[in-house]
């Protein structure tokens, strides 16, 4: 069993990584949403999505990092981490909520949806659940932090020579179920329409800098159509 959590992260991050160079040599991350019948909603829904879900991260890390071995964050940094990624949750689950309920129900002539974007709506809101449930564990306390002694102790020794499944092996069913969640939106990521919504603009603005650099000087640019 223990065994099974070293192999599914490493598992998962092959396919982040692989699905990445995939989606990029298949359409260079113009995703569904560089299309441009999309509705309002959906528009609102490509900006709200990454500023929540970008944010949610950032919380998430800034609790790993200010967390210890068994204790978590004390004090106003705690109390910060908790409103932020809280509001943060509910903008990217609203955001994720008017990218995908439109075309889920409306049946657009656009591109058909695939089973993989079929199932990210619902993994998201698991994994928003499963983030309060966690939160709000009442056998955590300021002397026993299960998430810093479970999911971050586990996360963190991934990125080490000396993998830590136990951390999760002994975890609370919870915990596990969480750790997979995650698992799971990394893997599927690269395959469904919100491939783009962070390495699009990155690889444009890339390759858009390198045109530049290989025009000669004083070379006036064309404009973005």
């Amino acid at each position: 069993m223990s065994l099974l959590w070293i192999l599914l992260p490493y598992s998962a991050f092959l396919s982040f990584a692989v699905g990445h160079l995939w989606r990029y040599r298949r359409d260079r991350f113009r995703s569904y949403f560089a299309h441009q019948d999309m509705d309002r909603a959906q528009r609102l829904g490509s900006m709200v999505f990454p500023l929540g879900f970008g944010i949610v991260v950032a919380a998430r890390i800034t609790d790993m990092i200010s967390s210890g071995a068994h204790s978590r964050p004390e004090g106003a940094i705690y109390v910060a981490i908790l409103v932020v990624e809280m509001i943060a949750g509910v903008v990217a689950t609203t955001g994720a909520v008017l990218l995908f309920v439109p075309d889920l129900i409306a049946s657009p002539t656009r591109p058909a949806i695939t089973w993989v974007d079929r199932i990210t709506l619902p993994v998201l809101v698991a994994g928003l659940l499963s983030g309060v449930m966690i939160r709000f564990d009442p056998n955590s306390s300021d002397n026993g932090y299960r998430t810093a002694e479970s999911l971050f102790a586990w996360f963190r020794s991934l990125f080490t020579l000396h993998p830590n499944p136990e951390a999760m092996q002994h975890a609370p069913q919870i915990y596990q179920a969480r750790g997979l969640i995650l698992l799971l939106l990394i893997a599927m990521w690269p395959y469904t329409r919100l491939a783009g919504i962070f390495a699009g603009p990155v690889i444009r603005l890339s390759l858009r800098g390198r045109h530049q650099l290989r025009q000669p000087f004083g070379t006036p640019t064309a404009p973005d159509h």
